[in-house]
């Protein structure tokens, strides 16, 4: 007391250790995720340079977390696929995905998009038979698609693209996307915690679905956008001549 006034030291702010800030913020992201879907982020994707060339791995949460793919943070970029299938009367298969997804729930989409992995099986070049063995597996996963429905020589390698897209302030994708068509008609059992819905679609309800989603307040995923306003609908009208529609070389860029 000084002069009948009461004078209060003010104290020093606690400081918490960088890495404890980390951990602490870590935790309470991981409590937010689905804890099936997070056992996923602990898979190793396949690391590409810009042309595709294999130059390491890294875990599949790392690969989305927005803070590693941004260019300014070097741009990681990893490996993946997207299943687009068709049943005998030319009708695509779209899934919805679930809510339990860490990047883009609730989003329709096309067939099946996922990634290799870091694998000697999914890392195979020739024929593109990593990648096509990788897009067998996630079938199965998440639509219970059987292999033998879905045998390796029915699926056709298109093309690549490259595209990065933000899903929300931490997670987001940065992939070379090759792009496997097939035509089989199927027996669909959907994983619940990875598909909420789906339906076969005609290119014209297609076309409807995207032109109204937004009024509809239809999410769709940023790639299948893409790919749908540059390439679908012109693949999908040659299904019996996909020969002629082969890029296998180029590596479209829609960043």
């Amino acid at each position: 007391m000084i002069g009948g006034m009461i004078l209060f030291r003010r104290s020093r702010p606690t400081c918490v250790p960088r890495l404890l800030r980390v951990a602490a913020c870590r935790m309470a992201l991981d409590e937010a995720i689905d804890p099936t879907q997070e056992s996923y982020l602990e898979e190793e994707c396949i690391l590409v340079d810009d042309g595709d060339r294999p130059v390491g791995s890294a875990s599949k949460r790392h690969c989305h977390l927005l803070a590693n793919i941004q260019k300014e943070r070097g741009g990681m970029l990893h490996r993946a696929f997207s299943v687009f299938l068709f049943n005998q009367h030319s009708q695509m298969l779209l899934q919805k995905r679930s809510d339990a997804k860490v990047t883009f729930p609730g989003y329709w989409t096309n067939t099946c998009c996922s990634h290799p992995l870091h694998v000697e099986s999914e890392m195979v070049e020739r024929d593109q038979l990593g990648v096509k063995k990788a897009a067998q597996r996630k079938l199965k996963h998440e639509l219970g698609i059987s292999e033998k429905q879905i045998p390796l020589e029915s699926m056709e390698f298109l093309t690549r693209i490259h595209y990065q897209a933000p899903s929300d302030g931490q997670w987001g994708e940065h992939e070379i996307d090759y792009i496997l068509f097939i035509q089989q008609d199927v027996d669909v059992c959907a994983n619940p915690n990875e598909v909420s819905d789906y339906k076969y679609v005609s290119a014209d309800q297609l076309k409807e679905l995207i032109r109204t989603a937004e009024s509809k307040d239809v999410k769709i995923t940023p790639w299948f956008k893409l790919i749908s306003d540059s390439f679908l609908f012109n693949w999908w009208d040659n299904l019996s001549l996909l020969q002629s529609q082969k890029d296998l070389q180029t590596i479209h860029r829609m960043l």
